[in-house]
């Protein structure tokens, strides 16, 4: 019976301690999240610091730059107080100063953005064909039979007034002899002309007629001939074939002149017109240049290639182009229109905008995004953004198309190389610069060493905890934490490397 009053004030006494911690907890979490929220916001103070006088704009976590605070304070990433950011260090739109020597080390090159009167166009692609308009076709009216086949196979060239086949015509005999036993009987000139008459609508031609009355003697075969120089495009014919009227034989198509189907991209289908100009080159030979100028806009989109097709008619009288040729094909506008460009190069495209680093009269660098249009060679078209005369950055590998890397970025960038550009030129392999300062030892590794240590100006850097890597496992053996050590550093490829370190004081 003794045991159950211990048991309840063991009880209650645990359970008053575990409201306790729960308070405790929710209120330093409470602390914790007022004190964050009274630093952060989205906009700039623009207000005076009190030590330099200076404008700040914001303040920052250099370690985390797109971060902004309007008042100064302990940074919630980072164990450091935040950085102000003046307005004459150019960390508002005005851009970057980058120095000389880094722009010449990176190989920085500048272009004009020019206004230029072009012959707006873009490229295509093209295939020749047979010009259709000026094919001619071999028929006969009459039935008869193939007896002789001079053409071999389609596609074959063929000469102007060439036999392309013989046909024989039965029904061609009865009104010939008909004709000549009126003519030997001595009939009245009525009935000869009644007789040839016959004769014609029977579709025997004149000069059969006329070879009939010279020599006396009828004709039931006929040899017909290719009406213009070029290439069987179609030969429906064999030898011994029955042909009926109206049956096309073969099909002539020249070869002086033919046909340039240019395929157009579906968002370009409304910008083509009829008269456009095209110049067209062949891979073979891109000497050669083909000129023409569009004729006609064929109706329909090519549902497997999501083009509009525009016709011309190009000149081939030198027979150099054959039908089937892949071109390539220039379509330019009927006249010259004005247009901003800059080097193609100079345009950095992302996927969901353009942008273009500009320099602007104090020499700071900025990006800005710009509103692209077509290429005009080795051009580009800005439609909006820029300005005639503006200058803009050509080539250097530094382009960034984030203006918050650009800042973060570039400073680095800027104080590595500063002091570099000042060693002499005939130093090879100079060791990089080296950056001191003092901190307290908070954590020691085989790998690296973190101080809470002093700023270092030369890096932009404000009081900060960081890890520094060690040149071996073994480097610092006498380096313990609390100690307060002078240490140097210089940047690596894998990050910030220790040179020296130097206890100053007694671990406390």
């Amino acid at each position: 019976m003794t045991q159950r009053p211990l048991v309840r004030t063991a009880l209650a006494m645990f359970a008053a301690a575990a409201l306790l911690g729960t308070g405790y907890s929710i209120g330093m979490r409470h602390a914790s999240t007022s004190g964050a929220s009274a630093v952060a916001s989205s906009g700039a103070g623009n207000s005076i610091d009190p030590k330099t006088g200076r404008k700040v704009l914001y303040w920052h976590d250099p370690m985390v730059p797109n971060q902004h605070f309007d008042k100064p304070g302990k940074s919630p990433f980072m164990d450091m107080q935040l950085v102000p950011v003046y307005a004459d260090d150019g960390g508002g739109s005005s851009g970057i100063a980058i120095d000389p020597g880094l722009q010449q080390n990176l190989g920085i090159r500048y272009a004009t953005v020019r206004r230029a009167e072009t012959t707006e166009g873009f490229d295509a692609v093209g295939t020749m064909q047979f010009d259709e308009s000026q094919a001619d076709v071999v028929q006969t009216r009459v039935t008869g039979y193939i007896d002789r086949l001079y053409a071999s196979a389609p596609m074959q060239r063929i000469a102007k007034g060439a036999p392309i086949a013989s046909l024989f015509v039965p029904d061609w005999l009865a009104p010939q002899e008909e004709y000549l036993a009126l003519k030997r009987g001595g009939m009245d000139s009525s009935l000869l002309e009644a007789s040839r008459a016959r004769m014609r609508a029977m579709s025997i031609p004149d000069g059969v007629i006329a070879s009939l009355d010279r020599t006396g003697k009828a004709q039931t075969h006929i040899v017909l001939a290719s009406p213009e120089t070029g290439v069987l495009s179609e030969l429906n014919v064999r030898d011994g074939a029955q042909v009926a009227p109206g049956q096309t034989l073969a099909k002539v198509a020249g070869l002086s002149k033919l046909w340039l189907i240019v395929e157009i991209p579906e968002r370009l289908a409304l910008s083509v017109q009829p008269g456009m100009s095209v110049d067209a080159t062949f891979s073979g030979d891109p000497t050669q240049h083909f000129k023409g100028q569009i004729r006609e806009i064929l109706p329909g989109i090519s549902t497997t290639s999501r083009t509009l097709q525009a016709r011309l008619e190009i000149d081939n009288a030198a027979l150099k182009l054959t039908p089937g040729m892949l071109m390539r094909v220039r379509v330019g506008a009927q006249k010259p229109v004005s247009q901003l460009l800059v080097p193609s190069e100079a345009v950095i495209t992302t996927g969901k905008r353009s942008v273009v680093i500009v320099k602007n009269r104090d020499g700071r660098l900025q990006p800005v995004d710009v509103t692209i249009g077509n290429d005009v060679g080795n051009e580009t078209e800005v439609v909006r953004g820029l300005s005639d005369g503006q200058t803009v950055v050509a080539s250097g590998q530094f382009l960034i198309d984030s203006e918050a890397s650009l800042k973060s970025v570039l400073p680095r960038l800027e104080g590595a190389t500063g002091a570099s550009a000042a060693m002499p030129a005939s130093t090879p392999g100079a060791a990089a610069q080296t950056y001191e300062t003092t901190g307290r030892v908070e954590k020691v590794t085989a790998a690296d060493i973190t101080f809470s240590h002093q700023p270092v100006p030369a890096l932009g850097w404000g009081a900060m905890t960081m890890s520094f890597n060690k040149p071996a496992s073994d480097a610092f053996p006498d380096i313990k934490p609390g100690q307060t050590a002078h240490f140097a550093f210089r940047q690596s490829d894998d990050g910030y490397l220790l040179t020296k370190v130097e206890p100053v004081g007694e671990a406390k």
